[in-house]
């Protein structure tokens, strides 16, 4: 019945102008749903196989192919990378970006290249920058990996020697660095991650002088030809898009509202009838909608998931921060923000009863699959400082050390705003490329706040071959050994590489 009711809720909120579907009840009262005349056959495409020398080799040109490309933006000599797409090109100087743009027409070449591109893109999500780096590191161990592979070793030991050495090598790179210091060394990590450019630097460096280390900056268009550095009403929450399907920006895998919707509840939405009056109202007046709820599953989810990627629903869903009386506590807090009612089950207040005029509003709504960052309409300024006073006379009477912390962490969250640079510039071009390298300084400089900062330009790489020859003793099979060997050779082949 479940199935049935979501095929049903789907149909309620299809398109006028697309195909409709037929419906037809068979003995058992089930509803069968399909398009009316219309027979498909699929046949898969035969696969080909290959193996030894004849796959490490393809593989191996697409890994150059795309590490060619990705490696010529890497150190302070590096070029930029046009790519030809849809309406005028894009010049960028970003590794994640032009290995995501690269297909290969030969799909055992094309396996290859999707090797780096997994590096480039794992390499973002944990650290937002170094992904050039890694991938030319990437290639190199490759390509001497299967060298060594060829003349005999044995691979799975060849790969345990390299595990093993990289292991011991981090954590010696993790005892050379030094924590950040000050403007002076946020400004200089910002500057020398975005292509040297000063004024990037600095901006970063304000935006964080006003937020703070544990603040958030958001980066967007401006309107004019001038980038400027402001501070909004906002917060980030630890939770992420519910699913992948939510994504409007497919590039950076992330959902972007603008002057969007939001419901807030604390309880579970899994009938997609409780939801519909609201996306009915919502989708009549052209706005997207965030719903913060304990969770959204079964045929609520499959419907909105399905509209959406029908392009009838412009919506996003994720999970309450928190957990039990604190759970509740926090989404007071983001009602507040937005301006919404807080829909408390423990009030009676329930979903299904909720008007447009209890949503809450967002100016913008950045979703990744790790967080959501929210900046507030300007017309809740005196809710959002009512709210954080009584929250600081709470600190100021508790004993509990747990309630200082999280209490300490929402005024934090609610008094230090989100910093926002709005970038401009007189070309689409030149702005995509702007916004690139403003992107690759904040992570850099959020990372290095987080973990130090270690001498560039390869060279803390070069300073860790004299580790090696002791973790090399460690090792006693033979290919393991020959692994370390791989490592030392790629430190020094991409110091080369820089200069």
């Amino acid at each position: 019945m479940a199935s049935t009711n979501a095929l049903s809720s789907a149909s309620i909120l299809r398109s006028p102008n697309r195909q409709s579907l037929t419906r037809r009840a068979n003995h058992n009262g089930r509803v069968n749903y399909r398009q009316p005349n219309s027979r498909f056959s699929v046949k898969a495409s035969a696969k080909e196989i290959a193996f030894d020398q004849h796959s490490r080799s393809a593989m191996q040109a697409g890994i150059d192919k795309l590490a060619d490309a990705v490696g010529l933006t890497l150190g302070p000599r590096g070029r930029n990378v046009v790519l030809d797409e849809f309406g005028s090109p894009k010049v960028v100087n970003d590794g994640v970006t032009i290995a995501r743009a690269i297909e290969l027409p030969d799909p055992m070449e094309n396996a290859g290249a999707a090797l780096i591109r997994e590096v480039a893109s794992k390499t973002n999500d944990s650290a937002g920058d170094g992904t050039t780096t890694a991938s030319v590191l990437a290639r190199e161990i490759i390509k001497l990996g299967l060298l060594s592979v060829t003349s005999g070793a044995n691979p799975v030991s060849l790969k345990r020697g390299i595990d093993k050495t990289v292991q011991g090598l981090v954590e010696e790179l993790e005892k050379k660095a030094r924590p950040v210091k000050g403007g002076d060394d946020i400004k200089a990590v910002a500057s020398i991650s975005a292509g040297n450019d000063e004024l990037i630097g600095q901006m970063i460096a304000e935006a964080i002088d006003k937020v703070g280390p544990d603040g958030v900056l958001s980066i967007e268009s401006s309107s004019s030809f001038e980038t400027t550095v402001e501070v909004e009403e906002g917060m980030e929450i630890d939770r992420g898009y519910i699913s992948p399907q939510f994504v409007t920006n497919p590039e950076k895998l992330i959902v972007e509202f603008e002057n969007a919707r939001v419901l807030i509840t604390d309880q579970k939405i899994s009938a997609i009838k409780d939801i519909i009056p609201l996306l009915e109202k919502t989708t009549q007046l052209r706005a997207p909608l965030l719903i913060i709820a304990e969770d959204v599953t079964g045929e609520a989810l499959a419907t909105l998931v399905v509209n959406k990627l029908r392009g009838i629903l412009n919506v996003a869903a994720i999970k309450a921060p928190g957990f039990g009386e604190r759970r509740k506590a926090l989404l007071q807090d983001i009602a507040i923000l937005t301006g919404a009612e807080f829909q408390a089950s423990d009030l009676g207040l329930l979903v299904e009863n909720t008007s447009v005029e209890q949503l809450g509003l967002a100016r913008k709504i950045t979703i990744s699959k790790d967080s959501t960052t929210i900046i507030a309409d300007a017309a809740t300024k005196d809710e959002l400082q009512a709210r954080v006073a009584q929250l600081k006379k709470e600190l100021s009477q508790t004993d509990s050390v747990y309630d200082t912390e999280k209490l300490a962490e929402r005024i934090a969250k609610l008094s230090g705003g989100v910093a926002v640079i709005k970038v401009g510039a007189a070309t689409e071009t030149e702005l995509e490329d702007r916004k690139l390298r403003i992107e690759d300084a904040k992570n850099a400089t959020f990372a290095a706040i987080e973990e130090g900062i270690v001498p560039g330009g390869g060279t803390a790489l070069v300073h860790l071959s004299t580790h090696v020859p002791a973790l090399k003793d460690k090792l006693e099979d033979a290919d393991e050994r020959l692994g370390a060997d791989i490592v030392q050779k790629v430190r020094i082949l991409i110091y080369l590489h820089i200069f």
